[in-house]
C-alpha cells in the first residue's frame, strides 16, 4: 500500500483540498492573502499556494527523503526506492513551476502485474507536457494502473495558475478546477469520507486566521493538522469501498494522522508558493522505522515560471 496521508494546498484563485488517506493520503488547498507580522508587522507577498500532505505508508518501505535531482536539480520530491518502483514519487514541484500528488483509490485487491503509480508524478515533473495535455495522455493509459488520483499544476507568476485532476476510477476525461476547495482522499475528489470533512474543517480553520500568522507558525499549525489521530468513525463509506481489505486497521486507517504498528504516517509535507513565486517545501520525516523519531528540513527556492 503507498499512500499520502493529509494534504493541504492553496493556490491563488485556486483552492485545492486535497485529503488523502491511507493510501496516499489527503490534500487540502485554499487561497487568501497573508500578511505576516508579529510585535511590529511586516507584510509578504500574498500566499499562491499551500498544499499540506501526509505520505502513509509501510515503515519499511525503502525511499529517500526530498531533495533536488533531474537535469539541472530542478526538480524537488522525495524518492519511493522500492525494488522495481525506483525514481517513482507520491508528490512534487519544479523550478519551472511544474507540481504534482498522487493519491491511491482504495480498493480491496491490487493487481500484482500494475503499472507502478509513483511513475505518474515523476514523469510529469520532467515533461513538456503541460497539465491537462499530460492528464488526457495519462488517462488514455489509466487501466494500466491500479487505482489513483492525480493531480497536476502549471504554476506561473506570469500566466496565472493551472489545476487538473484525473482519477482512473472516475470519469473518462481529466479536469480544469475552476477556484473553489476541493477535497481528496483514498476515494474521487470530494468524496466526503469523514476523515476528510474533518481534515478540510481543520485546514480551514488554520487558513481563515492565517493571515495574523508569520510563516513559521502557519507551517507549524497545518503540521499539527496533518498530525491528528482522531479517528473519524463510524464511516460506512470506508468500509464498502475497502471492505475486508480495510477493517483490520479501521479505527487507525479512519484519521487524519495514520498510526500502526508497521504502517501508517511516515512523511508530513506542507509547500508554500507566494505571489512572486517564492517557494518554501517543508518536509517532516520519520526516521528509522519508527514512529518516535522525526527530522525536519526545509527547503526554498523561486520559480522560473
Amino acid at each position: 500500500m503507498h499512500t499520502e496521508s493529509c494534504a493541504s494546498c492553496r493556490m491563488r484563485s485556486h483552492t485545492l483540498h486535497h485529503c488523502h488517506l491511507g493510501e496516499r493520503g489527503d490534500l487540502l488547498t485554499s487561497s487568501s492573502c497573508l500578511p505576516g507580522g508579529s510585535s511590529t508587522p511586516t507584510f509578504r507577498p500574498m500566499v499562491a499556494l499551500i498544499l499540506a500532505a501526509n505520505r502513509d505508508e509501510f515503515y519499511h518501505r525503502p525511499s529517500k527523503l526530498a531533495g533536488f535531482w533531474g537535469n539541472n536539480s530542478e526538480i524537488l520530491s522525495g524518492l519511493d526506492m522500492e525494488e522495481g518502483k525506483e525514481g517513482g514519487t507520491w508528490l512534487g514541484i519544479s523550478t519551472r513551476g511544474k507540481l504534482a500528488a498522487l493519491t491511491n483509490y482504495l480498493q480491496p485487491r491490487l493487481d500484482p502485474d500494475a503499472r507502478g503509480r509513483g511513475e505518474l508524478v515523476a514523469h510529469f515533473l520532467t515533461t513538456d507536457m503541460d497539465s491537462l495535455t499530460y492528464l488526457k495522455k495519462v488517462s488514455a493509459e489509466g487501466h494500466l494502473y491500479n487505482g489513483f488520483n492525480l493531480i497536476a499544476a502549471d504554476l506561473s507568476t506570469e500566466k496565472g495558475d493551472v489545476v487538473c485532476y484525473y482519477g482512473n476510477r472516475g470519469d473518462p476525461e481529466p479536469v480544469v478546477l475552476a477556484p473553489g476547495t476541493y477535497g481528496l482522499s483514498n476515494a474521487l475528489l470530494e468524496t466526503p469520507w469523514r476523515k476528510l470533512c474533518f481534515g478540510k474543517q481543520l485546514f480551514l480553520a488554520v487558513v481563515e486566521q492565517s493571515q495574523a500568522l508569520p510563516k513559521d507558525d502557519l507551517i507549524a499549525q497545518l503540521l499539527d493538522v496533518l498530525n491528528n489521530d482522531e479517528a473519524q468513525l463510524p464511516d460506512p463509506a470506508i468500509e464498502d469501498q475497502g471492505r475486508e481489505y480495510v477493517q483490520p486497521i479501521l479505527s487507525k486507517y479512519a484519521a487524519v494522522c495514520v498510526r500502526c504498528p508497521h504502517y501508517g504516517t511516515r512523511t508530513n509535507t506542507v509547500i508554500l508558493v507566494d505571489a512572486d513565486g517564492h517557494v518554501t517545501f517543508t518536509e517532516r520525516s520519520m526516521l528509522d522505522k519508527d514512529p518516535s523519531r522525526w527530522e525536519t528540513t526545509t527547503h526554498e527556492f523561486r520559480l522560473q515560471s
